[in-house]
């Protein structure tokens, strides 16, 4: 299988909303890593042109990650999910308490889109034609019979889980591989149902209760930022690593100039975990809008991330980080501004 065939064991995390370029995956993969492109927010055309891109730099086999929309989600969604005039009603108070900060960068914020499925069957179509080597899903389980598709056109399929009940799940419904996400992860938990407090466990600990229960390869993910810590969770029953913060500074990464600089100014002290800018769960920096607006957002996603959208876009054309999500792991310490090919190589020890 493909995830046990990468040279160096590290894999190139999908980061969704700029980072994860053409370029980054193919660095990764001449680097003898495995690169994933990030398809979340980008329409079934812009994918594509992405995918093009990532064929023309390299002949390194390589992913794509797509975001599984709520309406497309196999795995049984628990209660205290918000639905209907309660979800539009906490949607429309949380988008009030913006209104500020949105003027302070010459904006608004966006309009909730409830029901937007990211483009998912026309995504689904593309990378079945274009045999992606190996796709990735990220908030949901896919159906079976997307699956076996996949499986027909002789793409791999990887799932993201946060515990061992959706690594079950997942493992039920025919997946080919687990990415096993840890609680220092940077950026979006991967929980299947949105509502849900993904696991807390040491990823050390929560591979190995996953090794237990399957055969299939394991990618462990979430405050990898060493060759050492790479090392123990390999030991722990995974196959590969994959790493996304450590590589946000490489020159190959879109990481905008007011990210990098954040990442690197000692005034962020900490990370924490958050649904301000998406309403759903995701480990960034600490800044003062997290602390203003954390406690107030609600679990509704994708309608919280189309509501600070522009807020976030139009901090980014200042080169301003105040209304950015910088999105980081607990090890965003160790990131340095180095070639990706560094990277994956000292990662791999």
């Amino acid at each position: 299988m493909l995830l046990r065939s990468v040279e160096t064991g590290v894999v190139g995390a999908p980061m969704a909303g700029g980072p994860t370029t053409p370029d980054l995956v193919a660095a990764v993969g001449e680097a003898g890593g495995l690169g994933i492109l990030a398809g979340g927010y980008l329409t079934a055309p812009q994918l594509a042109a992405a995918i093009a891109d990532v064929w023309d730099a390299t002949s390194r086999p390589f992913g794509v990650n797509l975001f599984v929309p709520a309406q497309a989600n196999a795995y049984a969604v628990g209660p205290g999910e918000l639905t209907g005039a309660e979800r539009a009603d906490a949607v429309a108070a949380y988008r009030d308490t913006l209104g500020e900060e949105a003027r302070s960068v010459g904006t608004q914020p966006g309009e909730p889109k409830a029901g937007d499925d990211d483009d998912w069957e026309r995504k689904l179509d593309l990378v079945v034609r274009e045999r992606v080597p190996l796709v990735s899903f990220t908030f949901g389980l896919p159906s079976t019979s997307v699956l076996g598709e996949l499986r027909r056109a002789g793409t791999e399929t990887l799932m993201t889980v946060t515990d061992v009940d959706e690594a079950r799940a997942a493992l039920d419904a025919g997946v080919d591989a687990l990415c096993v996400q840890g609680t220092c992860a940077g950026g979006h938990r991967g929980t299947l149902d949105p509502v849900k407090r993904p696991s807390d466990a040491d990823l050390v600990d929560l591979v190995a209760a996953v090794r237990a229960e399957t055969d299939v390869p394991i990618v462990a993910a979430g405050g990898v930022s060493s060759a050492e810590r790479a090392a123990q969770v390999r030991a722990a029953g995974a196959d590969a690593v994959q790493v996304g913060t450590a590589l946000l500074l490489t020159p190959e990464a879109g990481t905008g100039l007011a990210y990098r600089r954040a990442l690197g100014d000692p005034a962020h002290e900490r990370t924490a975990v958050t649904r301000a800018y998406s309403g759903r769960l995701a480990r960034g920096l600490e800044t003062e809008f997290v602390r203003r607006h954390d406690a107030h957002a609600p679990a509704a996603y994708p309608e919280v991330h189309h509501v600070t959208v522009p807020l976030r876009r139009a901090s980014a054309a200042a080169d301003r980080p105040d209304l950015l999500a910088l999105w980081a792991g607990s090890g965003w310490r160790a990131a340095r501004a180095v070639p990706a090919a560094t990277v994956v190589a000292e990662l791999a020890g």
